[in-house]
């Protein structure tokens, strides 16, 4: 690997990553894909990629085959375990959702649960905490300015 093929950004499913990073890091850059899948993906392909290089010596061949694992990682024996969404709610499939998709699906979630009036809708309506959290003393921001001790002196005076 010379110096002429390494590049500082590389662009891998509508992501830019840092080209100094090892290969495993750099992937792990990209919305819906995390260390431990990062490091399948590295595995999967590992007649053509060293797990050690850094991630600005990825040929364009190489973009394209992590792509296709990440988009099909049941065809390159992933568990299904590992992958993001199981069970879709609209198709049934597990799928693995990666970039600015995965954000999109997210939104949708949760405006699902608003609109069919769940609980954990209603709380997201609400902006209060979803996950079962204390809120008596937590997430109070934005309901009380505060007491002036300056006017309070003040008015005492007076």
């Amino acid at each position: 690997m010379s110096e002429s093929n390494f590049r500082e950004i590389v662009r891998v499913l509508q992501h830019n990553l840092d080209g100094n990073r090892l290969l495993v890091h750099g992937l792990s850059g990209v919305p819906g894909i995390g260390r431990r899948f990062a490091q399948l993906i590295v595995n999967a392909l590992s007649e053509e990629l060293d797990p050690r290089m850094r991630t600005g010596f990825l040929t364009d061949e190489h973009i394209t085959k992590i792509e296709e694992v990440v988009k099909n990682p049941l065809d390159h024996g992933f568990p299904a375990w590992m992958l993001n969404r199981r069970k879709d709610f609209r198709t049934g499939k597990d799928l693995h959702i990666v970039s600015s998709e995965l954000a999109f699906r997210k939104k949708l979630d949760i405006d699902r649960m608003r609109r069919i009036r769940s609980w954990k809708g209603i709380r997201h309506a609400l902006g209060l905490k979803v996950r079962g959290q204390r809120t008596r003393t937590t997430g109070r921001s934005g309901l009380v300015v505060g007491v002036h001790r300056k006017l309070l002196k003040k008015a005492a005076k007076e």
